[in-house]
C-alpha cells in the first residue's frame, strides 16, 4: 500500500473541496476547505523530495492549464494529471510531463459506457499510460460511477464485472467516494472492501480519509491491495488531524 499525494486545482490555485458541493449550475454553494499561499510546483517539488510518485493532478474546472503545467514542470515523469482529459489532448499531457492521465467523463455519454471512445483514448495514449477515474456515489445499495466533478450520475455500477471490463483498457484506477470527499469524517468502508476483491489492477482510494488510523483501516480492508490519497485531513492543505511527516513515514513503513 502507497500514499498517493495530491494537487487539486480549482480557479488556478490548489485547494482542498468538499466534492459533493461542486455544483455548475449553484457555484455559490461551493465549500472550500482550504485555499494555499504556495503555488503548485512547491507541492510537486515537496512529493519529488520524498519519492512519492504516482500522485495526481487534478483539474477542477477552467482556468488551471497554467497551474497544472508547473506543477508538471517541477517534477516531469513524477505525477498524473486529470481534468478534461479526451484522446485529443491526452498526448499533450504526456509530453508535457504528466506519466498518466486520468479519464472519466469522456468515456462515457449518456449515462453509459462509451466504447468507442474508450477505444480511442487508448489508441491516443497507450494502455500503460492511462488511468481510468471511477469515482462514485452511493444510491441505495450501489456505488454508481459518476462524471464532470462528481456532478452526474451514470447508470453504470461498480461491479466485479465492470471493474474487469474497464481493466482491460488502463493501468491503474482511481476512485473517490464523492461523498466523504473532502469531509474527513471517515471512509467508505464497504467500498474498500468491494474494491479489495474485484479490482484485477492497481486501484487508488480517496475520500474521508482523517488521520493515520485510516490509512492503517484501508490497508486492513483493502488487504493492502489498495492505495490511498489523502487531502483535506493534512496539514500542508490546513488539516488538523494527521501530518503530512506522518503520511509520509506511513508510505516508507508500508513499502518497507
Amino acid at each position: 500500500m502507497k500514499f498517493r499525494p495530491c494537487i487539486d486545482l480549482h480557479e488556478g490555485k490548489v485547494k482542498q473541496i468538499v466534492g459533493s458541493t461542486l455544483n455548475d449550475e449553484r457555484p455559490e454553494q461551493l465549500l472550500v476547505n482550504f485555499t494555499a499561499s504556495h503555488p503548485p510546483s512547491w507541492f510537486a517539488e515537496l512529493y519529488r523530495r520524498d519519492d512519492l510518485r504516482g500522485g495526481h493532478i487534478i483539474k477542477l474546472g477552467p482556468g488551471n492549464d497554467e497551474a497544472a503545467l508547473s506543477a508538471l514542470n517541477a517534477w516531469p515523469g513524477g505525477m498524473q494529471i486529470g481534468g478534461a482529459i479526451t484522446a485529443e489532448n491526452g498526448g499533450y499531457w504526456l509530453d508535457h510531463g504528466a506519466s498518466h492521465v486520468i479519464v472519466t467523463s469522456y468515456v462515457f455519454k449518456d449515462g453509459m459506457i462509451d466504447e468507442e471512445r474508450l477505444r480511442q483514448l487508448v489508441q491516443a495514449v497507450g494502455r500503460e499510460r492511462l488511468v481510468l477515474d471511477l469515482s462514485c456515489r452511493r444510491r441505495g445499495d450501489h456505488y454508481y460511477i459518476v462524471t464532470d466533478r462528481w456532478q452526474r450520475f451514470t447508470h453504470v455500477v461498480i461491479s466485479e464485472e465492470v471493474l474487469a471490463h474497464f481493466a482491460q483498457f488502463c493501468d491503474e484506477f482511481l476512485i473517490h467516494a464523492a461523498d466523504v470527499e473532502g469531509q474527513c469524517q471517515g471512509v467508505e468502508q464497504e467500498l474498500i472492501e468491494k474494491l479489495a476483491v474485484w479490482s484485477p489492477i492497481p486501484a487508488t482510494y480517496a475520500g474521508g480519509i482523517r488521520h493515520v488510523e485510516d490509512l492503517e483501516l484501508i490497508r486492513h480492508l483493502g488487504q493492502g491491495r489498495l492505495d490511498a490519497t489523502v487531502g483535506s485531513a493534512l496539514d500542508i492543505f490546513g488539516g488538523r488531524e494527521m501530518t503530512y511527516a506522518e503520511a509520509v513515514r506511513f508510505h516508507q513503513a508500508a513499502k518497507g
